[in-house]
């Protein structure tokens, strides 16, 4: 058994005395830290690793900590002026999952980076912590770098706020497939417009 793969065998037991007692430790030492900051090596190697992480120039891992819960409508005093059917306030739940929210928040404040993929280090009773790996496409080791210079096309900017990413495509919907996913592709934004636009091919 190879080294990384000990290690995931150790992560998928996260109740076990050992880890259970790592991640509590570690939730408190993350609280310490600003809500995104820098991080010279990923928490968790063999996960960053399979998600296309490098240990060579050009990657860079942030860590960001995302507030848990509902998404309460921001209004004052909680008056709403209209219809009885829209007056909510609090159980109301955001589209997107928290890790795309935490690759959002580090893709505003890096614009010159492209944001490659995330994965979940940890949470407690009120934030959700995750790790998000980005890539500099502008330096030479990955523009030469045939595996990633993908990602140096101006078609991927800022990935994250298309819903390109692994946590973006999940919130689209777009990990099921088949007949459970007939107005999910491309987008349901496309698939309302393909049946609700009317096409006059005559008179063009």
């Amino acid at each position: 058994m190879g080294a990384n793969t000990f290690i995931n065998e150790i992560w998928r037991k996260k109740q076990s005395d050992v880890m259970s007692f790592l991640l509590q430790i570690r939730a408190w030492e993350y609280r310490q830290f600003p809500v995104i900051h820098r991080i010279r090596n990923p928490s968790r190697p063999e996960k960053a690793r399979q998600l296309g992480y490098k240990s060579k120039q050009g990657y860079v891992i942030y860590r960001v900590r995302v507030r848990r819960g509902n998404r309460k409508r921001p209004v004052p005093k909680g008056i709403i002026f209209g219809k009885p059917t829209n007056q909510g306030i609090n159980e109301l739940k955001f589209k997107r999952n928290k890790r795309s929210i935490a690759e959002e928040r580090i893709g505003k404040i890096c614009g010159n980076l492209r944001v490659l993929n995330s994965y979940w280090i940890n949470q407690d009773s009120t934030y959700k912590f995750f790790e998000v790996i980005l890539v500099d496409p502008m330096h030479k080791t990955i523009r030469r770098d045939f595996r990633i210079n993908w990602i140096c096309s101006g078609n991927f900017k800022h990935r994250e706020l298309k819903g390109l990413t692994s946590a973006g495509k999940k919130g689209r919907g777009l990990r099921r497939k088949g007949h459970r996913a007939n107005k999910l592709r491309p987008s349901k934004k496309a698939t309302w417009r393909k049946n609700n636009v009317i096409k006059l091919r005559r008179f063009r």
